[in-house]
């Protein structure tokens, strides 16, 4: 367990820091980078990368499969006082089972501006005409977050894929 800090900006550094193992270890699969851990109580109830390439399944997004360990843990589909980190951010997919899991509150690395559905593209998770909004903070340990999945893409190109 990790004993959070006074300062919420710490907080959110230190779990973000843990979505981005993730990433890594997502990277190091030849999955697209992206980690995503679940808080529940200052502990880390969940955690997960991209494994879409792996189980052949495009749902397997790292949100996705957060989202089920927590709700296992929690043993409750309803996410609630938890916070998901997560090194890029949600696509309408995931944003659609943040606002069914009641997550309340979403902190992210880097924006996705094709495919956020938190802030940049579509505002899903804020959404006032849907049952449950969730607070969003974007931009933390952003420059890391967003640095892993751009090499990550160059490699692929320079080997002819993605």
């Amino acid at each position: 367990m990790i004993s959070p800090p006074d300062n919420p900006l710490d907080d959110h550094k230190i779990y973000m820091a843990k979505a981005l193992d993730q990433a890594r270890a997502a990277y190091e699969e030849g999955e697209v980078p992206v980690g995503a851990v679940i808080v529940h109580g200052g502990r880390i109830i969940a955690e997960a990368h991209n494994q879409r390439e792996a189980l052949n399944d495009p749902t397997a997004h790292a949100e996705m499969i957060a989202i089920t360990q927590a709700a296992e843990a929690l043993e409750s589909w309803r996410l609630l006082d938890c916070v998901l980190y997560v090194t890029l951010e949600p696509c309408p997919m995931c944003a659609g089972a943040i606002v069914q899991a009641r997550i309340p509150a979403v902190t992210y690395g880097t924006t996705d501006p094709k495919a956020g559905a938190c802030q940049s593209l579509y505002t899903i998770t804020s959404d006032p005409r849907l049952n449950h909004q969730s607070t969003i903070v974007g931009g933390i340990l952003m420059e890391e977050c967003r640095d892993l999945l751009r090499q990550f893409f160059a490699e692929q190109r320079a080997l002819g894929k993605k």
